[in-house]
């Protein structure tokens, strides 16, 4: 699905839209639409990803729960939801070596980089790198498309960290493949997402981040 084609279908239906499932929408949509127009990868990463943040993120107050557990919960309760079976359809026949990739690389997985940085409790990353592909590797034996999704985006997450905090130059040759790799997936993932939301605007998804105000 392209944003011209969710546009549409949100121009129709938003008016029987509760105001924060119609403000995550909304600037979802706008976010992916710049995504788009993109012709880098590092831009066009950064624009899907805050359009995924848009669809999906909560006010975290003070941060007591961790955004991964979050992620996790979202995309869990997002391939419940599926009932036309978008994602699985993603993470079995489009990206599945995509996805085994990403799960493979120890440069989008955070604890590895802990260790490199000398922070306590990072000595055992390999043990936890091993444990983490055992863990997708039988989600992906038992089709079970939230826990995969939930891992892959937890590299995502480490890759979106690399370039949001600086941590990447812009158009480096270091991180193409694992950057193209992830546009491909959250280029088709980010539209799909919008679509299940707008096939249940009557679930509760919570207000979405700083609502508009107006004083």
């Amino acid at each position: 699905m392209t944003h011209a084609q969710l546009k549409a279908r949100q121009r129709t239906e938003r008016h029987a839209h509760a105001e924060g499932i119609a403000l995550r929408i909304h600037r979802a949509l706008s976010w992916l639409a710049r995504a788009e127009l993109c012709d880098d990868e590092d831009g066009r990463f950064i624009f899907l990803w805050i359009a995924f943040n848009a669809a999906y993120a909560n006010d975290l107050g003070d941060m007591r729960i961790a955004e991964s557990r979050l992620l996790g919960e979202f995309l869990q309760r997002l391939s419940r939801l599926d009932d036309q079976d978008r994602l699985s359809e993603m993470a079995w026949r489009r990206y599945p070596s995509a996805i085994r990739l990403l799960l493979n690389n120890r440069y989008v997985y955070q604890p590895y980089w802990d260790h490199q940085n000398g922070l306590s409790g990072s000595d055992d990353w390999e043990e936890r790198f091993a444990a983490a592909r055992r863990a997708a590797n039988i989600a992906l034996a038992n089709h079970d498309t939230g826990t995969v999704l939930s891992i892959v985006f937890q590299r995502l997450y480490t890759l979106r960290n690399q370039l949001i905090h600086g941590g990447a130059t812009w158009d480096s040759s270091v991180n193409r493949e694992q950057l193209r790799d992830a546009n491909g997936i959250l280029g088709d993932v980010v539209p799909a997402i919008i679509e299940i939301m707008l096939d249940n605007v009557g679930e509760h998804w919570g207000d979405a981040c700083y609502p508009v105000r107006s004083e």
